[in-house]
This record gives C-alpha cells, structure tokens and sequence, in this order.
C-alpha cells in the first residue's frame, strides 16, 4: 500500500486494482451518486474497464496527482476517494482540481473537509501548485460548505447542458478556487 498523504483520522493511498469492490460500494449507493447522475449505481464492468484503469493511470502520468483511496485512520475502513488532479479538459499550469467522493456513512463527520484541506496544502507546500478549484451542482450544499470550509471561495454558477439532466440541474453548477496567495495570507 503506497501512502500520499496522512491526516489526524485519514490514510490517502494509491489505488489498487483489490479496490474494484470498494468503488463498486461506493458508487452503487444512490445518496452518493444522487448529484453525479441522479443516483443511479455504476455497473461493475464500467468501474473494472474505465473507472479504476483511469484511476491507476494518474499515478504514472502525473506526479504527485491523482485519485487517492480515502481510508479511516483507526479501522482501515475505505470511505471513499479523493482527487487532486490537473484540469483534463484545458489543463493550466499550477492549476489543480479538488474532488471527493465518500460514503454516506462518512458524511457530517468533518472527512471531506480535513482531507480536502491536507491535499491543498500539500499542494501548496510541495507540488508547485498555484491555483486549486472544485465543482459540483448549485443544489449540493454539502459539498460546497466543504469548499468554503478549505478556504476556497465561489467564482462562478454557470450551466452545462447535459443529455440526461437530473433534479437540481436546472439550478446550474458552482466553481468555488483558492489561489496560493490567498492561501498563505489567510490567519
């Protein structure tokens, strides 16, 4: 197991392909995927031919940047996963997208934010990074109370048009970003 990153409560390691059924859990719970696609499950065969293949990849193709299995520090128990990656569409330099994705039973805990907040500032302190940003829909406020809990702050609400729009889609999606100078300013 080759640890990235430690926290008071969390281990983020690299992914392994013994990860298949962690991520089957995961993604099969409709609560978690209830702002991703409306809540319906990813089919094994989807997480075993693109989902975990792409996950392995980043840790060849970028340095320091990835998706990291989330595991509770006391139990070993996986909760879920996060990313701290380049922008794939139009990748910048020193700019880096944050995302998670944990169980609901993991939720309301302070996880999301205590990882989130480790990855930016070892982004920060030691992967050269410049700018951190992170999305979701307008209508997860959970999600965006953890951005704002890290420091980052909302730039932006647009919409996209996707072909299979789901509840609270209407209401568009949010980019919240932090950048280093405002990160070492901060109390």
């Amino acid at each position: 197991m080759k640890i990235f990153l430690e926290t008071d409560r969390l281990t983020l390691r690299r992914f392994t392909e013994a990860d298949e059924d962690n991520l089957v859990e995961l993604d099969g719970d409709p609560a978690v995927m209830r702002f991703l696609n409306g809540g319906r499950p990813t089919p094994r065969d989807e997480i075993r031919s693109r989902v975990l293949p792409a996950f392995l990849g980043y840790y060849s193709r970028f340095e320091g940047f990835g998706f990291w299995a989330a595991e509770e520090k006391s139990t070993c128990r996986f909760l879920g996963w996060f990313h701290f990656r380049p922008r794939l569409d139009e990748p910048q330099d020193g700019e880096i997208e944050l995302g998670y994705r944990l169980r609901a039973s993991a939720w309301g805990r302070g996880y999301a934010t205590e990882g989130s907040r480790a990855l930016i500032g070892k982004g920060f302190t030691e992967l050269g990074v410049e700018r951190v940003f992170a999305g979701t829909m307008a209508v997860n406020l959970g999600s965006r109370r953890v951005m704002e809990k890290c420091g980052l702050t909302l730039v932006r609400t647009f919409h996209q048009d996707w072909p299979d729009a789901i509840e609270g889609s209407e209401h568009g999606e949010v980019e919240y970003a932090l950048t280093r100078a405002d990160w070492e300013a901060r109390p």
